[in-house]
């Protein structure tokens, strides 16, 4: 679990992903095209991978990725960015993580 929240605070946004997730990729383009560069963490390719998922389903992500920080925040799943970002509350989250700037 501390290697999961060391990881997500490091940088503005951290995803943790799978490279065969689909959903995972929609949600790396969704924040990407903000002009974010998120931090990228491929569970299938990460040494300790599995132990990484089994803490994010600790966390409560069902499914395990995508799993999205935002300025050291856990944010949630994909269902949670997605929400954020039809309330219009994605954008100005990334700006005040300074993952972007206006």
């Amino acid at each position: 679990m501390e290697t999961v929240r060391r990881l997500g605070s490091e940088k503005p946004v951290v995803i943790f992903s799978k490279s065969n997730c689909c959903i995972s990729h929609a949600i790396k383009i969704l924040i990407s095209s903000f002009g974010a560069n998120p931090t990228v963490y491929e569970l299938d390719h990460l040494p300790k991978g599995r132990e990484v998922e089994n803490a994010l389903l600790t966390l409560g992500c069902n499914p395990s990725v995508p799993a999205v920080f935002i300025g050291k925040i856990f944010v949630g799943g994909s269902n949670e960015v997605m929400s954020l970002n039809v309330k219009g509350k994605l954008k100005p989250l990334l700006i005040e993580a300074n993952a972007i700037w206006m």
